[in-house]
């Protein structure tokens, strides 16, 4: 498989520097990154809301390593906030962060994330919108829940991210499925070892299934990230049976991708959000998108091969 040896890429420094300099890469990278600043997104809020749909908004970069990076990273958000604010989109308009740019990974990592965190959702909910904490790692999630569990004390509309193919998510949905919680279930795409992730494609699928069942049955918003047909027919039919109105679920697909799928669903009376990310700092948010998808890959070589 493709997919792992992908990953490892996406974290060598050798692979990223082969890699920004291909011919080909800035129009593979422009169909996943929006751009690189507020004013140059902007635009495609405005268009996507026109839409009917909805947006989440990932400022790339997860690199950090020292804590000023941690503060810019912070500030990055807090500028993009007062973008939203006078587009006054609510809560179609809401955000995505990875704790790692925060400064998780750094000495005194997870207190330096949650106190950069914290303004940026208080600055969101000041607007009327709300912050979803990104699932990263494995390594890193007890640190991400326990923030999540912290944020939402004070701000319990926080939404966090749970990765199907983890064998740990079956006990963190039933315990996140309750009253006010918001919940973004994925597959996961991150190179995560055997002792702890399913390897298989429908392993992971059923794992998905079974998560998303536990989230439609419980009393929290699910979210439901996916861009497989089948999956979201399944989604569609467990909702059904759980009694749920089409508000009190939403579908999440990445910006980019399956377009057409985004308008028809919204045109159904689906909530639909485009994950959208933008920034400068894209190489991991690139190679994963390669990664989970072998037709991303094969574009981006044919546009190597194509301009080079």
């Amino acid at each position: 498989m493709l997919a792992p040896v992908i990953l490892a890429a996406s974290r060598s420094d050798k692979m990223r520097r082969f890699i920004s300099a291909a011919p080909g890469t800035k129009q593979v990278v422009d169909r996943f990154i929006a751009g690189e600043t507020v004013e140059q997104v902007v635009p495609i809020i405005k268009d996507a809301t026109g839409k009917g749909l909805e947006v989440t908004l990932d400022v790339v970069g997860e690199d950090i390593t020292t804590p000023e990076q941690a503060t810019a990273a912070r500030d990055a958000y807090l500028e993009l906030i007062d973008r939203l604010k006078d587009l006054g989109l609510g809560t179609r308009a809401e955000m995505s962060i990875k704790l790692s740019m925060f400064g998780q990974a750094l000495e005194g990592g997870h207190e330096m994330a949650l106190a950069n965190v914290r303004p940026v959702v208080e600055a969101a909910a000041a607007i009327g919108t709300t912050v979803t904490l990104d699932a990263e790692d494995h390594t890193t999630l007890d640190s991400m829940f326990a923030i999540h569990e912290e944020l939402r004390k004070d701000f319990p509309q926080t939404g966090c991210v749970i990765q199907a193919y983890l064998f740990r998510t079956e006990d963190d949905a039933r315990r996140l499925a309750a009253a006010g919680s918001r919940v973004r279930i994925v597959k996961g795409a991150y190179k995560e070892p055997a002792s702890v992730a399913y390897q298989d494609k429908a392993e992971i699928d059923k794992a998905y299934v079974r998560i998303l069942k536990t989230l439609m049955e419980g009393e929290g918003y699910p979210m439901i990230g996916s861009h497989d047909p089948r999956l979201i027919a399944i989604a569609q039919e467990l909702a059904r049976k759980a009694g749920r109105k089409l508000d009190e679920y939403e579908f999440q697909m990445l910006y980019g991708i399956r377009s057409d799928e985004h308008v028809r669903l919204a045109a159904e009376g689906h909530r639909m959000r485009v994950y959208t990310a933008y920034g400068t700092d894209w190489y991991g948010y690139f190679m994963r998108r390669l990664a989970e998808k072998p037709a991303n890959l094969l574009f981006f070589a044919r546009s190597i091969l194509t301009k080079g």
